[in-house]
């Protein structure tokens, strides 16, 4: 794009050679090359609450929707339960896994449709 421009093609005729946006020309062409992704600078209102989630999580089972309330109530921060249920799904898929070898007499530990972590019987064979 550079070199086409170097050479007095304007942004249309380079975008069109190049099948490209005309703005995609124009940006490069202003910043002189390429220019890295702009990032959202958006922060997230649970960083830096990972070791809270995790012993709230463990202590009410997987239940999500109690840990939202835990966390309106003691830490003032309101989220949706879908967000909550974003940023806990790798602490849950640990649980689950933790839990997934049966110990005596008391079964396997399933994830249940609802999000919370249901101890279940196991079937004799």
């Amino acid at each position: 794009m550079l070199r086409l421009h170097g050479l007095g093609w304007g942004s249309r005729r380079i975008a069109a050679e190049l099948e490209c946006s005309r703005t995609t020309v124009k940006r490069y062409v202003t910043a002189r090359g390429w220019v890295p992704y702009r990032r959202l600078g958006r922060p997230r209102k649970l960083a830096g609450q990972t070791g809270w989630l995790q012993e709230r999580l463990i202590r009410h089972r997987g239940n999500a929707d109690v840990v939202r309330q835990d966390l309106a109530r003691e830490l003032g921060i309101t989220v949706g339960l879908r967000t909550l249920e974003r940023e806990v799904a790798p602490l849950r898929q640990v649980l689950a896994t933790e839990d997934r070898v049966p110990r005596s007499g008391v079964g396997a530990t399933l994830l249940s449709s609802v999000g919370c972590l249901v101890r279940r019987p196991l079937l004799a064979s």
